[in-house]
């Protein structure tokens, strides 16, 4: 499989990875893309490995909350001017506004607005995630939204059982920065887990590693990759002394939802 420049530059964005690295790890991999993502990563050359599914695209975080439910819409644009323009921003808080009243399939009903607004600010605009959030009897909803340039860039909402709103909404902001995955390690997919066991190993290795001592780093390494990715393991980011666990005690987390630009 060939590759081109763009090919390269998509690789060293979307991995942190240094030009010749990057043309390295495509040369090893046939032009694989996925391939090279996971051979720069066991080589150590990947600056992070939650880039991959960063998008390169601009655009606004519409969120809304009305009573029991919320709403979130990513509209994505090419360039911040446009995302940033009152006509882009009230689109997006149109639709957010429309999946709380009718559903998330629901926006289909602004296809041609949609269109028309492409025509007049002259740009590839598109939709990206759609969300709806419901709290039920006894729950509370809350949410959080960066600001950036006066548009949102990063949404959450989060539904609590047995919480308080302040409760709920430190949660929010905690979500926010730390960009969780899953709720739990329980709810990491197996497949998953397996592949990160296994590149954690090979990591592991190509340091050199002593083999005997190889389970027990890569469980450690494993119960880190716990902390990146769920929730609840996740130290609180405003006292990184406890986790997210330990901080909201005898309540529970029943849904959360995040929706980022770039």
């Amino acid at each position: 499989m060939s590759f081109t420049a763009k090919d390269v530059q998509a690789l060293r964005q979307a991995t942190g990875a240094g030009m010749m690295d990057a043309k390295k790890a495509l040369e090893a991999n046939d032009g694989d893309m996925e391939a090279a993502k996971q051979w720069l990563r066991e080589k150590g050359l990947a600056a992070s490995a939650k880039r991959d599914d960063r998008e390169n695209t601009e655009g606004v975080v519409a969120l809304v909350i009305d009573g029991n439910v919320g709403a979130m819409v990513k509209l994505k644009s090419e360039t911040d001017f446009v995302a940033g323009s009152d006509q882009f921003k009230a689109e997006a808080d149109t639709l957010a506004r429309l999946v709380i009243a009718k559903g998330e399939a629901a926006v289909a009903e602004r296809a041609e607005q949609l269109e028309d607004l492409r025509i007049v600010l002259k740009e590839k605009i598109e939709l990206g995630e759609v969300v709806r959030v419901e709290a039920g009897p006894g729950e509370v909803i809350d949410s959080y939204l960066h600001l950036q340039g006066g548009r949102g860039v990063n949404g959450v909402l989060v539904v609590m059982a047995d919480a308080t709103q302040e409760l709920a909404h430190d949660i929010a902001v905690h979500i926010g920065f730390a960009r969780p995955t899953y709720l739990s390690r329980d709810d990491i997919p197996a497949d998953v887990l397996d592949k990160e066991r296994a590149t954690l190993e090979t990591i592991s290795r190509n340091e050199g590693k002593p083999e005997a001592a190889l389970p027990k780093i890569i469980e450690g390494r494993i119960n880190g990759f716990f902390k990146d990715v769920a929730l609840l393991d996740q130290p609180y980011a405003k006292d990184d002394s406890r986790s997210v666990t330990k901080l909201i005690g005898s309540a529970s987390i029943v849904r959360f939802a995040q929706v980022e630009i770039g």
